[in-house]
């Protein structure tokens, strides 16, 4: 099964840096999946040789996006990413940020989006002290499930066409 938890991913990660494999994270909402984050998670995975993806729950997307947010249930979108041949393993957390889960899989690298700045990347500061690197992969423009949110919204009927 793809989809573990904190645990396993301990374990999974250090059985791969046994075995010389090199581990990458990320984490996100990805409330609602599309082209951006397939080419972002397609290129996270090319860095090494397993993908862990950190995926926010429920709760933790509502402090961080609002009251109506996520669109998709967290067992659906740990479903969906979990399908992709670029993730390896998806594990749910619950807090705001995944500082926790990187101190488990300390992995060897560690991806966000371009639209972060590293020295904002709570995250950034523990894969450092475990000896790992941060990598920033530019976001696809015009890629964003609050942007799909946002044509799905509106009254434009040609809002397929801009996605």
């Amino acid at each position: 099964m793809k989809i573990i938890d904190r645990e396993q991913a301990g374990r999974i990660a250090l059985d791969l840096k046994q075995q010389g494999k090199t581990v990458v994270f990320t984490n996100g909402c990805f409330d609602i999946l599309h082209a951006g984050h397939v080419r972002y998670l397609a290129a996270a995975r090319n860095l090494g040789d397993c993908l862990i993806v950190g995926l926010n729950s429920d709760a933790s997307v509502k402090m961080l996006k609002g009251p109506k947010r996520p669109i998709n249930h967290e067992a659906d979108r740990a479903e969906v990413l979990s399908a992709l041949s670029a993730v390896d393993y998806v594990i749910i957390f619950p807090e705001k940020t995944a500082e926790a889960l990187v101190e488990i899989i300390q992995p060897h690298i560690y991806v966000k989006g371009g639209d972060y700045r590293l020295e904002a990347i709570p995250e950034a500061k523990i894969v450092a002290r475990h000896g790992g690197r941060t990598v920033l992969i530019p976001e696809v423009p015009g890629r964003s499930s609050s942007n799909i949110i946002r044509k799905i919204n509106s009254d434009n009927g040609d809002a397929a066409h801009e996605l």
